[in-house]
């Protein structure tokens, strides 16, 4: 059964739908729609992103993808055995994900790349459905603080029993396994809040749990 998504038209959220439109008018080519999950869904791991980049996913229809964000999430995924192929910021470029699937909190583009409001709970029935509809998942890797919190939300859990910190892991009631980064964002890493050795090391860590 593959997870509920929203339709390309989701009327959901007045200012993304909004912008969503404008985007259309500006860059008629693009996606400029809801991104969808990418991914096996029997995967046991999910990686959990923010929202859509305007260059990234918002144009290529792919998490990540055509971003800079994607170069260190891409690149670490290949070096550990997690995607096999070649990442070249084209949807089309054949490389394929293994044992792991990657969607967003938010799944349009918000303005300034900044949900508001009640933006990521409005999103969060899509999160919620998928995890249920992944029957193999055990884990997932919360890219940054409002990744962690929409976990816990979909869980139906109180966000301040799990503090969110890098390499953080948390064992939720339900026996998922709710693992913590930094966003692989280009801010964090240009200013060193995330190296690659940081993101390397959480992501080895967590699959050295799932290897148990």
């Amino acid at each position: 059964m593959l997870p509920p998504a929203p339709d390309r038209d989701c009327p959901l959220c007045p200012r993304l739908a909004s912008f969503r439109q404008r985007n259309r008018e500006a860059f008629p080519g693009w996606h400029n729609a809801p991104v969808p999950s990418w991914g096996p869904v029997d995967a046991p791991l999910l990686i959990l992103g923010l929202a859509p980049g305007l260059r990234g996913a918002n144009r290529t229809g792919r998490p990540f993808t055509g971003d800079f964000a994607g170069k260190l999430l891409y690149a670490t995924l290949l070096k550990f055995g997690l995607a096999r192929g070649a990442y070249a910021e084209d949807p089309m470029d054949g490389m394929e994900l293994i044992g792991v699937r990657i969607t967003n909190a938010v799944r349009c583009l918000p303005p300034l790349n900044k949900p508001e409001g009640l933006e990521v709970p409005t999103c969060n029935r899509y999160l919620a459905g998928e995890v249920t509809a992944m029957p193999r998942l055990r884990a997932v890797l919360a890219l940054g603080g409002i990744a962690h919190t929409a976990v816990l939300r979909a869980q139906n859990l109180v966000a301040a029993r799990y503090r969110f910190a890098h390499g953080a892991q948390h064992t939720l009631p339900s026996g998922l396994i709710l693992a913590d980064s930094y966003h692989v964002s280009r801010y964090n890493t240009q200013t060193g809040r995330l190296t690659e050795a940081m993101f390397e090391s959480a992501v080895t860590a967590l699959q050295a749990r799932l290897a148990q």
